[in-house]
């Protein structure tokens, strides 16, 4: 269908509520609840008959056109069930004004009855009733509990013509605007399922046009959101009925939803998805019953990972089979064309050229209505030996790609193999592989199904950026923790790509840790070209780790993020980019839904931004974080006691590797802004690095001259040190490297301070970090980590469990 420009400013959720969701005075109730709670006071609520109150109207209708004594019994009985709901929902008073308008709708249908026979429009009014009902019914308990409401028939705004009914877009959608513009802040209770056509007559929607209903109404009011409340909370890998084991899908791509949609779904229905994919609105399926169980989100994006999702079945399926001669065989695309516009998708079809038969899978309520129509086309069609054959069921895989996913479609075949198998046929769109077999006891292939495709390992590719002290030392561990972490998280890792300051090696098959650390050959590559063609990998995940310090590679996360790869780092670079990049950053992290973990960027194996992760889930309010972030400036102030010059003692750490190459990098100040910086954020606030005052510790004429020039002038630094640790024992007090962070104040600063000789920050091993974090209830007594917080194999260690936590979560 084709949805007209959306009128502008227009935002009215749409909610719809089935008929096992309205099937008693408690579910009235509850719907009413979770109106409530969603605090939506201008939503458009689309509901259907309570219970199977269609289902006994359609009785009715059937009784009276066989002419059965029980018709006047039957509709004395929906009298009564609707005349309970009612008074059993509301207050006497509030029920009143619904219980007279119930008589004046028995009286109408009774009179409608009276005729001899009845048009489809006469028809099309008595089922309509059950939506009415709902509507009213709804929209005064709504107004009981204080909310305001009212109820909207859906006759007076959509209008429609044909047969199959199509909607009138520009019509319908202009009267519905005026209908929304008088009612301002207030909820609508809308009855689906029904229709009107030019003069005022009643049509219905046909099967399941209550969800129709719903997204029709979504793309005419211009929704942002439809939400489908049912007895279940969305679409599974498997029905969970036969299948305990099934999950829920959270997401689901709409080509996906409408191939499973066709395939016969009692969850999710094709024309429901029509006006989903025609306008902005976006779709999801929850239970009313259990709001809280879960949703499924129909989502316009494509999923990047390929392969089967769901196992879907048929159990009751009819083959409707046709002979066509050689000279009719290039209609048979066009026929199922024609049948597709007729509102009768075929499940599945199969040409067998060598019998110049066609046979196409439908379930048993479209097979009969099918046949028909098939059977007044047959002259024009250019077939004959129209038949029905029944006794069959059908089995199907869902998912992008599944028909060319070799694993898959053998496991498939096999499975089916072992059944009175009729035919095989992938779909080409590619989304579906359907089989249909003699009718049998289902249950144990799909469960067998299920186990194969969903309990299989998840392919995970892993990028490794940096081949310095920390990426060796991961490789090592890599090397051996990986059967490990295959075994208990049911993956199977694959080192797809290891990159250098000089290039890359890149393998899809993947690359063993010992070659990469013994006879690394990079080949050069290209930025970003090597990243695009990166786009279809075949993984399921892929995740990168960067153990380098390379601000040119960040710039290069947002591309990495698009292309659906999680980020593990060492480098502070991202964590600590200025605050514009930062939100950039995290922004397109949540639209592609890829995870960035940075564990190993502060303290290294220490678990100080998992516990600020921690805190902030328990309700705690970071207030403060302090610390001595640096495991150089640790060691350096832990023995500078004025036994000697700090010099000395500088070029001991330096020769002893305890440095940075030229450890001014490490004086300075800039890696502990990083590190304060990050923690900040972690702790829930947008600090900048421009707003960190930082004391270097370098004297400007030491911080121009190169490198092997600052080596031998390092002296330069001993007077004002010396001065600051005299006056630090004068006070009683000594020489800490800090960093702080003051949340209530916004304060953050970097440099040496005297602290007293008791403070947590004194008692050091050298080389340890210690970081204090300050809460609500951690003031007084701040929670206190401390422990080595560098150095290759711990960082390296870090890296590893931000990979695991990363799997395990997939």
């Amino acid at each position: 269908m084709t949805i007209l420009e959306p009128e502008p400013g227009a935002q009215r959720p749409v909610h719809k509520f089935g008929g096992s969701s309205l099937a008693d005075a408690a579910c009235f109730h509850r719907v009413a609840g979770i109106i409530h709670k969603l605090q939506q006071p201008e939503a458009l609520i689309v509901v259907s008959a309570p219970g199977k109150t269609t289902n006994r109207l359609i009785e009715l209708l059937s009784l009276f056109a066989s002419g059965d004594s029980a018709a006047p019994e039957a509709l004395a009985g929906l009298h009564v069930f609707q005349r309970n709901l009612i008074a059993s929902s509301l207050s006497a008073d509030d029920a009143a004004p619904l219980l007279a308008a119930l008589e004046d709708d028995i009286v109408t249908i009774a009179k409608v009855l009276e005729h001899d026979r009845l048009d489809d429009y006469q028809r099309a009014l008595i089922q309509s009733y059950g939506e009415v009902w709902s509507s009213r019914l709804l929209a005064r308990v709504l107004c009981s509990q204080g909310m305001s409401a009212h109820s909207l028939d859906a006759r007076s705004f959509l209008r429609v013509s044909g047969t199959p009914v199509q909607v009138q877009e520009e019509e319908s959608r202009r009267r519905l605007a005026g209908i929304l513009a008088e009612h301002p802040q207030q909820i609508l209770v809308v009855t689906g399922f029904i229709a009107a056509d030019d003069q005022g007559r009643t049509r219905l929607l046909g099967r399941n046009g209550s969800d129709f209903s719903a997204t029709l109404l979504g793309a005419l009011a211009d929704s942002s959101h439809t939400t489908i409340w049912s007895d279940v909370p969305g679409v599974f890998s498997a029905d969970p009925r036969r299948i305990p084991e099934a999950h829920l899908l959270k997401r689901l791509a709409l080509p996906e939803a409408a191939e499973l949609a066709r395939l016969g779904s009692p969850v999710l229905h094709s024309r429901t998805l029509g006006p989903v994919a025609a306008s902005r609105q976006q779709l999801m399926l929850r239970c009313s019953y259990h709001p809280d169980d879960g949703h499924t989100r129909i989502e316009r994006r494509p999923r990047r990972e390929q392969g089967a999702r769901i196992v879907t079945a048929v159990d009751d399926t009819v083959l409707v089979e046709m002979t066509i001669s050689d000279r009719y065989q290039e209609r048979v695309d066009a026929l199922t064309g024609w049948l597709d516009k007729r509102g009768l998708p075929p499940l599945a079809c199969k040409r067998l050229p060598e019998r110049k038969l066609w046979q196409i899978a439908y379930t048993r309520e479209q097979a009969e209505q099918a046949f028909l129509v098939l059977r007044d086309h047959q002259p024009a069609g250019g077939f004959e030996g129209l038949q029905q054959r029944e006794g069959f069921s059908l089995v199907a895989l869902v998912g992008k790609n599944v028909t060319s996913q070799a694993e898959q479609c053998l496991q498939f075949y096999h499975a089916l193999n072992e059944l009175p198998l009729e035919f095989i046929q992938p779909a080409k769109n590619g989304l579906s592989l359907v089989g249909v077999v003699r009718k049998t006891a289902l249950d144990p292939l799909l469960l067998r199904l299920h186990q194969s495709l969903f309990s299989r390992p998840r392919r995970v590719g892993v990028l490794l950026f940096g081949r310095g002290n920390i990426g060796k030392a991961w490789l090592r561990l890599y090397k051996e923790q990986k059967a490990r972490l295959e075994q208990e998280l049911n993956l199977r890792l694959t080192l797809y790509g290891v990159f250098d300051s000089r290039g890359a090696m890149l393998a899809s098959q993947g690359l063993e840790a010992d070659t990469v650390l013994n006879d690394f050959q990079p080949h050069s590559v290209v930025w970003p070209d090597w990243l695009e063609d990166l786009e279809e990998h075949g993984f399921d995940a892929m995740v990168a780790l960067d153990c380098t310090a390379s601000a040119s590679l960040v710039q290069y996360y947002p591309a990495m993020v698009q292309q659906r790869i999680h980020l593990i780092a060492a480098n502070k670079q991202a964590g600590a980019a200025n605050l514009e990049y930062y939100r950039a950053l995290k922004q397109i992290l949540a639209e592609h839904r890829v995870r960035f973990l940075s564990n190993a960027t502060v303290g290294a194996g220490l678990p100080v931004q998992s516990s600020l992760h921690q805190l902030r889930q328990s309700g705690e309010q970071i207030r403060a974080v302090s610390g001595v972030f640096s495991g150089t400036l640790s060691w350096l102030f832990q023995y500078f006691d004025g036994s000697q010059p700090f010099s000395e003692l500088l070029l001991q750490a330096w020769q002893q590797g305890l440095t940075e190459p030229d450890p001014r990098d490490d004086l300075n100040g800039q890696d502990v802004k990083r590190k304060l910086v990050i923690l900040a954020r972690e702790a829930g606030f947008d600090l900048d690095p421009s707003q960190v005052k930082v004391a270097s510790l370098v004297p400007d004429d030491l911080a121009t001259l190169s490198k092997e020039d600052a080596l031998d002038n390092l002296h330069l630094m001993d007077e004002v040190l010396a001065g600051r640790l005299a006056k630090a024992q004068q006070q009683g007090g000594v020489l800490r490297h800090v960093a702080r962070f003051n949340a209530e104040t916004n304060a953050a600063s970097v440099g040496l301070e005297v602290v007293p000789a008791n403070h947590p920050f004194v008692p050091l091993r050298p080389g340890d970090n210690v970081f204090a974090i300050e809460t609500r209830h951690y003031r007084q007594n701040p929670m206190v980590i401390q422990g080595p917080g560098a150095g290759r194999e711990v960082t390296a260690a870090a890296m590893q469990a931000d990979l695991w936590q990363l799997l395990a979560g997939l």
